[in-house]
């Protein structure tokens, strides 16, 4: 053996015994001998300090699916690469702790300097106290993904040639600071913003991240449009598509307003091409935006599903049929009135208009909308409207889900549920959702609606077996001050934006975590303890965010627009599933008895009012979860061992917990990795495994959707806006997958995201605790009760989100 391999070898032991420090295993010391051997063999004599980073942290994450601490060792490796790119050296001890503030405060300065960051935090701020105040141990929090993560997208660095400015716990402070520049003591709000975000107790939305503190702050998740019916206006509609797809917005684009396909256009006497070609064009603008150099730009058109060109709409993600008919690039989602629904169930006609000749039906809801409606049926079967169609409602719902399940479009909304309880019902309509289905603002001509959002974990919130809801309540505290910081700290990229933001003030605080924390606790996601916390936490939250929204008020005003909105006449998110009741005629089956002192929070908001229109909203934190290494949003796991693909690689993702308590069983070993891993994940057909362990660990295709839709349906009790609900369905039937949808709206929802399945041979490796779910076939047998197959489907219909990666990278 050479001497520069000899070398290596010692490098590589340092390296590794360094990072697996206070990490205990169950691997022996031969393990890790064939470990160094290993990493010695991948690489070259005279390798380079880096490459031996990186040769020990491919072997380490080649073996998390036996291990799964190694990715925490696999994270310190990482992080000993990138201290040393940071430092420029390898520095342990006091040398390192001194180095990491010291860089703090010299990059942070050099970022000003170089115009990357606002110049007020060299200015506001005492620095040096900052750095002081800096947890480092705290680093220790990331696992291997989510460093990676941090590192591909987040971390500042420079515009010319790419270096990175920021380590872990400096740009939490970063953010932190940016959220509190303009705070009446900055110095005492970054610290504490700081501890929140540092924790993973609370993080803000992707862009936020992105850009906090820096000189463009543009912190806003979502915006939502409505194009209006002129030429002028739509191609006007494209540029601020551009523009606000540039600074990291995901966008909603309401499209109802477009006159259909055959409409006269009376200034030249021709014919409309309809909606469609227009939607082909936003499409192309959607492809072409590449937001903020780190995420490709996503939209979602929405169209109701009255509109003459609905029937075109439902196929315009399938891969056959005339491309320029086809958005390949944006997602797409239906805007359903309950009449619909109730047509539907009743076998009724439905009838299908040009919005040209019924110009007020897109701005009603509920009995006003069903009233109208039929008014315009009676005019259009008296021959006083130009265009329209009756169709049979059972058969266009049929369609729609057909096309849902083969290209996962259109996404399910429904309107009157998100307009009848909507807090804002006095300053307009709700004409659609967002791009991740989790906002419901109003829009109009002159207003672009935006929602800043962030999560709380409750993972972070367990302690001693329950979850601690003092430290939560303060979580939420200043979660809800950071995010009506976002409201004035924001460079909004368009005036609609800007005016509408200032008016209204919305900001969604979100959960994720949820399944983690159940996990935590040994609750099965699917039991009946599980429907409660699912229940009883969520009323806690919003309990918590409404009180410090109108604490807020009381500190900095109510918003402008707070007169005579539904907080105004004393009604809270709870008291409106009754007033959805009373439009429908019918129950909305949920639990809404109140457990906590809402008499409280209402005397505060007769009192002083709201400082935020809208305060809740679970949005799907597809990245931030990643970043707190927990369960996104309110979903499932995806499943006990998989292998995750998103922009910044591919990992391995296996659940600790379940591992731990195989441990505990003696039950664990690579024969049983195997097992696993035939079931793509599963364990419920390995009969080793005890029954607790089983129901306590099903993946999301694992447990009924329906159920599914019951936590979600009791926890939107409480949200004044909505929920990004994934759809997990295990089956080709369609029967039960209009059964699914049908329950959605039974229970009040206001929205559903994407629609999850898995092909008929992955289902047949499972056995499913759900025995109408084993109607499954293959799909090219279909039976008669099976929905149609689409023969061309292919592996890439889902661009931004395939089921290999139960992620969006369009949204958090």
């Amino acid at each position: 053996m050479s001497q520069q391999s000899t070398v290596t070898t010692g490098e590589i032991r340092s390296i590794i015994d360094r990072a697996r420090m206070d990490i205990e295993t169950n691997l022996t010391a031969t393990d890790w001998d064939d470990l160094v051997t290993e990493i010695e063999r991948n690489l070259y004599d005279g390798a380079a300090t880096d490459e031996m980073y990186k040769a020990a942290v491919q072997a380490l994450t080649a073996r998390i699916e036996t291990e799964p601490k190694l990715k925490r060792i696999a994270a310190a490796v990482f992080r000993q690469r990138y201290y040393r790119e940071i430092l420029g050296e390898d520095l342990t001890g006091s040398e390192l702790d001194r180095a990491y503030r010291e860089t703090f405060v010299t990059n942070l300065h050099r970022a000003v300097d170089l115009e990357l960051l606002d110049e007020r935090l060299s200015e506001r701020f005492d620095l040096a106290d900052l750095a002081d105040y800096l947890e480092l141990e705290r680093d220790q929090l990331f696992e291997y993904m989510a460093m990676e993560t941090l590192y591909q997208r987040y971390f500042r660095k420079t515009e010319q040639n790419g270096e990175r400015l920021e380590l872990p716990q400096a740009f939490w402070m970063r953010v932190a600071m940016g959220l509190a520049i303009e705070e009446d003591d900055p110095q005492k709000r970054a610290k504490e913003f700081y501890d929140v975000l540092s924790k993973l107790e609370f993080t803000p939305s992707t862009p936020t991240l992105f850009h906090s503190g820096s000189t463009h702050p543009q912190l806003s998740s979502c915006y939502l449009t409505t194009v209006q019916d002129d030429l002028e206006n739509i191609f006007e509609s494209y540029k601020h598509h551009a523009q606000l797809s540039k600074w990291s917005g995901g966008l909603g684009n309401d499209w109802t307003n477009i006159r259909s396909a055959g409409a006269l256009i009376e200034s030249t006497g021709v014919e409309s091409t309809g909606v469609v070609p227009f939607l082909r064009i936003s499409n192309d603008v959607t492809a072409a935006i590449n937001r903020s150099g780190k995420r490709r730009g996503a939209a979602c058109a929405y169209l109701a599903c009255w509109h003459l060109d609905f029937p075109a709409f439902v196929d315009l993600k399938r891969n056959t049929g005339d491309e320029r008919r086809r958005t390949p690039d944006m997602n797409t989602a239906a805007w359903v009135p309950d009449l619909f629904m109730k047509r539907v169930d009743n076998g009724e006609q439905w009838t299908l208009f040009s919005p040209d000749e019924v110009s007020d039906l897109h701005d009603l809801s509920g009995i006003e909308f069903e009233e109208r409606y039929r008014e315009y049926e009676k005019q259009a079967e008296k021959g006083d409207l130009r265009q329209y169609e009756r169709i049979d409602a059972e058969e266009l719902w049929r369609t729609l889900l057909t096309r849902l399940f083969e290209t996962g479009h259109p996404w399910l909304t429904f309107k009157d549920p998100c307009n009848v309880r909507s807090p804002q019902d006095h300053a307009g309509t709700i004409h659609s959702s967002n791009l991740c289905t989790e906002i419901t603002l109003n829009t109009s001509a002159d207003e672009h609606a935006v929602c800043n959002l962030g999560s709380v974990n409750f993972a972070t919130h367990v302690s001693d077996g329950e979850l601690d809801r003092e430290s939560l309540a303060e979580t939420i505290e200043t979660a809800m001050r950071m995010l009506d910081n976002v409201v004035d700290l924001c460079f909004y990229p368009t005036d609609e934006a800007g005016q509408s933001n200032m008016q209204h003030r919305p900001v969604g605080l979100g959960t994720m975590g949820f399944h983690d924390a159940l996990m935590q606790l040994n609750v099965p996601l699917d039991s009946e303890e599980g429907l409660e916390k699912a229940n009883r936490w969520q009323e806690f939250v919003s309990y918590h965010a409404i009180l410090n929204s109108s604490k807020l008020a009381a500190e900095r005003d109510p918003y402008p627009t707070y007169k005579g909105s539904k907080w105004d006449r004393g009604l809270l998110p709870q008291d409106t599933v009754d007033l959805l009741e009373d439009e429908r005629g019918r129950e909305i089956p949920t639990d809404r008895k109140e457990t906590l002192e809402w008499d409280i929070v209402r005397e505060h908001v007769e009192e002083h009012g709201m400082r935020n229109s809208n305060t809740m909203a679970i949005a799907p934190t597809a990245t931030v979860s990643t970043i707190n290494g927990t369960t996104p949003s309110i979903e499932p796991m995806y499943s006990n061992l998989y292998v995750k693909s998103n922009m910044s690689g591919e990992f391995t993702i296996i659940n600790d917990k379940l591992v731990d308590e195989l441990r505990e069983e003696e039950l664990w070993n690579d024969e049983l990795v195997d097992r696993i891993k035939y079931h793509d994940g599963s364990i419920q057909a390995i009969d080793a495994i005890p029954d607790r362990l089983k129901r306590l660990y099903r993946g999301a295709f694992e447990i009924d959707p329906r159920q599914q839709l019951r936590l979600t349906a009791h926890r939107q009790t409480w949200i004044d806006q909505s929920v990004s609900h994934n759809v997990f369905f295990p089956s080709t039937d369609g029967s039960l997958l209009a059964d699914v949808y049908e329950t959605a709206w039974d229970l009040g929802l206001k929205t559903t995201y994407y629609l999850r399945t898995l092909g008929a041979s992955q289902i047949e490796k499972s056995t499913l605790d759900m025995s109408e779910y084993g109607k499954t076939q293959q799909r090219d047998g279909a039976s008669s009760e099976s929905l149609e197959s689409d023969e061309t489907r292919s592996d890439e219909e889902d661009e931004l989100c395939k089921v290999e990666d139960p992620t969006c990278e369009a949204c958090q």
